[in-house]
């Protein structure tokens, strides 16, 4: 930005020097063109100056520059201050012991977001119509949006992915260049197959946008995961493996993708955007324990993963 405000700085300083030197008469062309540098040297010092004005005070403030005098104008984040409820599992929950700060507490300091927690360790996307009946209860429609992050526990607990659509051969009135008459056409109706992945989805996101249809929602896609050896009935294996029913779980993180589309909702694809990869022995950094639990990020996973959120949301409403 600096390097760009004295570049055009000095554009204006040849232009008008060149104008001045057209002047007929020495005396009076020099003298303009000594009036002409000493006004764009001012202006280039002034450009520099702004220039060297820090860009923002804080992580909720993002610095915008007008194009005309050069001043510096805050740019509120879209969700400074929104209420947001938060649906997921363990790498939400606030009782999970792998990190004492997660990534939505981190929001809340930077945004002052008001968080309204309902995840809870262990679950699936089977489980989100029930913390969603629970805010629903607490807080009604008092609320500007709602994050879900969920869907590593359905791939380590062998969810079969399922489909979106069931198909039906069925018949609809239709007119093209012709009388309408009745035709036969193939319909599909939303799956709500609680037994596969895209059939909870289907069924949770049903009931959200019937119950909050004018609230945003947001989908997180499943970051990676190495292994988490809690005990011996509880000894999960890497993301290189297939689960029991034979898929990887990036199957899972495509399934969420979709999702956006099917349901018109944005997806922010942390498994893609976030930076956490435990399957590299230095990523173990980011995670709870580099021996055995690469699966729950800790206080510095948790932070990385709430900047990627803060600014891949400024793309995002908060409500509206």
């Amino acid at each position: 930005m600096k390097l760009r405000t004295l570049t055009m700085a000095a554009l204006l300083c040849g232009a008008a020097c060149a104008q001045a030197l057209e002047v007929r008469g020495t005396e009076t062309a020099m003298q303009t063109a000594g009036t002409a540098m000493q006004a764009a040297a001012g202006t280039a010092a002034q450009a520099a100056e702004t220039a060297a004005v820090p860009p923002c005070t804080g992580p909720e403030e993002m610095a915008a520059r007008d194009g005309g005098d050069g001043a510096v104008q805050a740019m509120v984040h879209p969700w400074t201050g929104k209420r947001v409820a938060y649906f997921g599992d363990s790498i939400t929950d606030p009782r999970n012991s792998g990190s004492r700060k997660k990534y939505w507490q981190w929001l809340q300091e930077w945004l002052g977001t008001v968080p309204m927690v309902y995840a809870v360790s262990g679950r699936q996307w089977d489980d989100v119509p029930r913390q969603a009946e629970k805010l629903l209860a607490e807080h009604g429609q008092e609320v500007d949006a709602i994050v879900i992050f969920m869907g590593t526990n359905d791939y380590n607990n062998g969810v079969p992915l399922g489909k979106w659509y069931e198909e039906r051969e069925e018949q609809v009135m239709y007119g093209h260049g012709k009388p309408k008459r009745m035709v036969d056409r193939r319909r599909r109706y939303m799956s709500q197959d609680g037994g596969t992945f895209r059939g909870r989805i289907n069924i949770a996101l049903d009931m959200i946008r019937r119950t909050w249809p004018e609230k945003q929602v947001v989908l997180l896609t499943p970051i990676h995961r190495a292994q988490f050896h809690r005990n011996e009935k509880n000894w999960q294996s890497p993301e290189d493996y297939t689960n029991q029913c034979g898929e990887f779980l990036d199957r899972y993180v495509e399934a969420v993708k979709e999702a956006g589309n099917v349901w018109s909702v944005p997806v922010v694809d942390l498994n893609a955007v976030s930076g956490l990869y435990p399957l590299a022995e230095e990523g173990g950094r980011y995670f709870a324990d580099g021996k055995t639990d690469r699966l729950h990020p800790n206080d510095a996973g948790h932070e990385r993963l709430a900047r990627v959120l803060m600014w891949q949301l400024m793309a995002v409403p908060g409500g509206f």
